[in-house]
C-alpha cells in the first residue's frame, strides 16, 4: 500500500495563530479573517505529477552548487538563491532526480517546502514604552522613538494607506504577487488578511494609536497571501529581500508546529542575525504544554517571544461544589464570553448531534469534551439546540485557546481537562443541579495559556527568550482597530523594543540588543506564587525602560547544560558567559551560583569579577554533576550576577537522562494526484525505531486498518504517499504512533477520507 519510492511530501509546517477577537472598534464595515479551524493541507503546487518545489542547502558556494546542479540534473530549474540568509536556493526538480541532488557533494541538505499561515494602548506604557521613555546619555533628555531605524515586517501584508502608518511606510515587496505593492489580500482577491496590518501597528503605529516606536520606518514582505497562505519559499524570498533593504529589526510573527533547530526558516534567521540583523520571531501558539514551540521560535540567534497577560479583565465561573473558580480562555470567532447571569450546566460528551438526544439545553451552558469533532461543529449544534454559551474542555493535560473559521453566534470559552472532568463529576448526580456563575477580575503578568513552551529538541535551548503582553491587544487592521491575542502580538512588542535599542545604541550588534531586552526582564510567577520554569517565560517579562537604562550586558542571556547520562563518576560541564560593562566607569561584578539547590551538583566560578568602562570580560561558570546523586529528569534554577543594587538573573537548565520529548509530532496528510491516493507526513524529533498511523472510527473507536508502518528513521520529517486507500468514505480518528529508546508516544488527529479527488 505504501510506496516509498516516489514520494512527494505534504508541506508540513502550517502556522497556528490564534486571534482571539476581544472588541470592535471598527468605524467602517470589516471582513471576518478566521482561518484556525480550516484544514491544514494545502497540496504543493506542481507542474504535472513527476516534479516537486525543494529548498537547498549548499555545503560551499552557493552560485558554485547551482552550476552544479544545472549542469547535471536536466530537470532542475532554479526558482530563487537564497546566499544570503540560508546559504542556499530553491528549484523545481523532477521527483525521480532527488536522489540524484542529495548524493551531490556541493548540497548540504534538501528540505520541502512548507505552508504558513499568521499565530495597545494598554500594553506599551505597561512594558516600561511610550511618550515618558527618557534617555538620558550625556545628561541630556531625549525621548526614544525608533526614529532612523528600519523595521522589516514579513506577514500577510500591511495597510499602508492606513492613517496610523502612512507616515511610516517606507517600502517593501509583495513576494505572493512579484510587485511593488505589499498591501493586505482584499476580498476581491481572495480571503482578506488583517494579521500584518496589526503586527506593524503595534510596532509603529503613529497616528488614532501609538506602537512602541512610532517614529520607526516600516517596511512590508508580502509572503503570506490569500486567507494567510504562504510556503517556506516565499518566507525565505522575503527574508533575502529584507537584507538586501538593510533593515535593522525583522519581525516574524509566524511559526509551525515542528520542534527543531534546523528547519529552513529557523537555520535563515541564524544567518540574518550573523549578518547584524535583529531577528524577533513569535514562539507559537500551541501551550501550554513542555515542547511545544515551534519553528522558526526554535532558531538558536533569534529572540523568540512567548505571550504573556497585560492588565485585561479575565472572566471566570464560579460553580458550586468547586473550591476555586476557574479561568476561561475565549474561542476565537465565538461571542465574547460576558455574560452576566447564571446558567444551568449541561454536559452534551462530545457535542455530536446524537448527544444532544434527550437533554434540554435551551438557553443553558452546555459542557463540551474536545475531540471528534472540530470547534465549529460542536458550536454550530449547540448553538441550533438553543445553548446560550459553550464551555469545551480539553482531552489532554493542560489549558488551550480554540478557534473557529467563521464567526458562530453563540458564546464559547474552553477551560483545561482536569477542570472540564471536575465539571462532569459534580453532574454525574442527576438530582443536583448544577448553576454556573461569570466573575471578572483584573488580571497581569500571567502566562496566556496558550503561549508555546520549550525547550528546543536536539539543542536542549531555553526558549522562549522572553515573553510580551499578547492578549487583548488592540492596534490597527484595514478600516480601524482591533484587539487581538497571541504570540504574533507579542513579538512585535519586542521588535518595537529593539528599534528603541537601535535608537539609541546604532552601533550595537545583534546580540548586544538581544541581551538587554533579556537581562533587563520581570521574572513572572503564577496565582499560587510560584516562578514560570525558564522554558515557560525565558528570562521573564519585557520592561524597555529598564533595558535603555542597562550599563550592563550579560550573554547569553539563558544557559542549557544538555543531556546527560547516569554513570557511576562525575561529569562536568562548563559554560562560559561574557559580563559587558557599556558605562563610563569600572564596575565590580560578584556571581551568585545556586549553591545547594541541587543534590549531586557543585558550581565553580570566580566569586567576583571587575570589569573596565567599555569593556567585556569572559567567566566560565563549571557544574560538577554527580550522576548517581542527580536524580533524573529536568533541573533548573538561577544564577544572579550582581553590580551594587543591580542584580541580573540568568535562568539555567539540565536534563539528568534522556529528556522526556514527544516522540511524534506535526502530522499532516492530504489527497495526493492519485485517485484513492494520500500525502502523508509527521515529524520524528529524535528519530525513532517504529512508527506507525492507524485509523479508528471516532465514534465507536473500533479499529479500522493500519495504513503507515515505518521502521528505523532517523531525526526529521517522515513523509510518504499511500498509493491506495481502501477505506469507507467519512472522518476518522488517526493514531500516530512512534517509539524511540524505550518511549513511546501517541498523538492523533481527524482526517476525512473520499471527499471529492481532483485529478492532475
Amino acid at each position: 500500500m505504501i510506496n516509498q519510492g516516489n514520494v512527494r511530501p505534504l508541506l508540513l509546517g502550517i502556522i497556528s495563530i490564534l486571534l482571539i477577537i476581544q472588541t470592535f472598534i471598527i468605524p467602517i464595515g470589516t471582513e471576518s479573517v478566521f482561518a484556525a479551524e480550516r484544514s491544514p493541507i494545502v497540496k504543493q503546487h506542481t507542474i504535472d505529477g513527476s516534479k516537486r518545489v525543494v529548498i537547498v542547502s549548499a555545503s560551499g558556494d552557493v552560485h558554485r552548487a547551482v552550476q552544479v546542479v544545472e549542469e547535471r540534473i536536466s530537470s532542475a530549474s532554479i526558482r530563487n538563491i537564497y546566499a544570503n540568509v540560508y546559504g542556499g536556493f530553491s528549484l523545481e526538480i523532477a521527483e525521480k532526480d532527488i536522489d540524484r541532488l542529495m548524493q551531490l557533494s556541493v548540497i548540504a541538505r534538501v528540505d520541502d517546502v512548507a505552508h504558513y499561515q499568521p499565530s495597545l494602548e494598554g500594553s506599551i506604557p505597561f512594558i516600561g514604552a511610550g511618550k515618558d521613555l527618557i534617555d538620558m546619555r550625556d545628561g541630556k533628555e531625549r525621548h526614544l522613538t525608533g526614529k532612523g531605524v528600519k523595521v522589516g515586517i514579513i506577514d500577510t501584508g500591511v495597510d499602508y494607506k492606513h492613517p496610523d502608518l502612512q507616515k511610516n511606510y517606507q517600502g517593501g515587496y509583495d513576494i505572493v504577487d512579484q510587485d511593488q505593492d505589499p498591501m493586505e489580500t482584499k476580498k476581491s482577491q481572495g480571503e482578506p488578511t488583517l494579521h500584518g496590518t496589526h503586527v506593524a501597528g503595534i510596532i509603529a503605529a503613529n497616528g488614532r494609536i501609538k506602537g512602541v516606536a512610532p517614529e520607526a520606518d516600516i517596511y512590508a514582505y508580502r509572503a503570506l497571501g490569500p486567507g494567510g497562505q504562504g510556503t517556506t519559499e516565499h518566507i525565505l524570498e522575503a527574508i533575502e529581500r529584507a537584507v538586501e533593504d538593510e533593515v535593522d529589526v525583522l519581525n516574524l510573527s509566524l511559526g509551525n508546529t515542528v520542534n527543531g533547530p534546523d528547519w529552513p526558516t529557523s537555520l535563515a534567521l541564524d544567518r540574518v542575525v550573523e549578518k547584524g540583523v535583529v531577528a524577533v520571531t513569535s514562539n507559537g501558539n500551541s501551550g501550554p504544554n513542555m515542547w511545544s514551540v515551534g519553528s522558526p521560535g526554535t532558531s538558536t540567534k533569534a529572540i523568540s517571544v512567548g505571550a504573556s497577560l497585560p492588565p485585561i479583565e479575565v472572566p471566570s465561573i464560579q460553580v458550586k461544589g468547586l473550591e476555586e473558580e476557574l479561568s476561561l480562555v475565549p474561542i476565537l470567532g465565538a461571542k465574547s464570553w460576558k455574560l452576566k447571569e447564571s446558567l444551568d450546566l449541561v454536559d452534551v460528551g462530545h457535542g455530536l448531534l446524537s448527544d444532544y438526544s434527550g437533554k434540554d439545553v435551551k438557553n443553558k451552558l452546555v459542557l463540551i469534551k474536545r475531540g471528534r469533532s472540530n470547534f465549529a461543529e460542536k458550536l454550530a449544534l449547540a448553538s441550533k439546540a438553543g445553548a446560550k454559551a459553550a464551555l469545551i474542555y480539553n482531552n489532554l493535560d493542560g489549558s488551550f485557546a480554540g478557534a473557529v473559521t467563521e464567526p458562530i453566534p453563540i458564546t464559547g470559552a474552553t477551560v483545561s481537562k482536569a477542570e472540564g472532568e471536575a465539571l462532569v463529576s459534580l453532574l454525574g448526580d442527576k438530582k443536583n443541579k448544577v448553576k454556573v456563575e461569570t466573575h471578572y477580575e483584573i488580571k497581569q503578568d500571567l502566562m496566556a495559556p496558550f503561549s508555546s513552551r520549550g525547550p528546543v529538541t536536539e539543542t536542549w535551548a531555553i526558549k522562549p527568550d522572553i515573553v510580551a503582553p499578547g492578549v487583548a491587544i488592540q492596534s490597527t487592521v484595514p478600516k480601524g482597530y482591533l484587539d487581538l491575542n497571541g504570540t504574533s502580538m507579542a513579538s512585535p512588542h519586542v521588535a518595537g523594543a529593539a528599534a528603541l535599542l537601535l535608537e539609541q545604541h546604532p552601533e550595537w550588534s545583534p546580540e548586544q540588543v538581544k541581551a538587554a531586552l533579556m537581562n533587563t526582564t520581570k521574572r513572572l510567577q503564577d496565582e499560587q506564587g510560584n516562578d514560570y520554569l525558564p522554558f515557560e517565560q525565558g528570562t521573564g517579562r519585557l520592561q524597555v525602560d529598564e533595558a535603555v537604562n542597562t550599563e550592563s550586558l550579560i550573554s547569553p542571556a539563558t544557559l542549557s547544560f544538555g543531556a546527560m547520562k547516569k554513570e557511576n563518576n562525575t561529569l562536568t560541564r562548563e559554560l562560559v558567559i561574557e559580563i559587558e560593562n557599556v558605562s563610563n566607569r569600572a564596575k565590580e561584578y560578584t556571581i551568585d551560583p545556586p549553591i545547594g539547590e541541587l543534590d549531586g551538583v557543585t558550581w565553580e566560578m570566580v566569586e567576583g569579577v571587575k570589569v573596565e568602562a567599555m569593556s567585556t570580560q569572559s567567566v566560565t561558570l563549571k557544574a560538577k554533576i554527580d550522576t548517581n546523586l542527580l536524580q533524573s529528569g529536568l533541573h533548573t534554577g538561577l544564577i544572579h550576577v550582581n553590580e551594587q543594587d543591580d542584580s541580573i538573573t540568568i535562568p539555567y537548565m539540565l536534563f539528568m537522562e534522556e529528556p522526556n520529548y514527544p516522540r511524534v509530532m506535526a502530522f499532516q496528510m492530504a489527497h495526493s494526484d492519485k485517485e484513492n491516493g494520500y500525502y502523508y507526513e509527521y515529524y520524528l524529533p529524535g528519530g525513532a525505531e517504529e512508527s506507525s498511523v492507524y485509523l479508528y472510527d471516532p465514534d465507536t473507536f473500533e479499529y479500522i486498518a493500519t495504513i503507515v508502518e515505518n521502521q528505523n528513521q532517523k531525526r526529521g520529517m517522515v513523509s510518504g504517499e499511500i498509493d491506495d486507500l481502501h477505506v469507507e468514505p467519512g472522518r476518522y480518528l488517526a493514531f500516530i504512533h512512534a517509539v524511540n529508546e524505550g518511549k513511546s508516544d501517541t498523538i492523533e488527529a481527524v482526517v476525512d477520507i473520499g471527499e471529492e479527488w481532483i485529478g492532475p
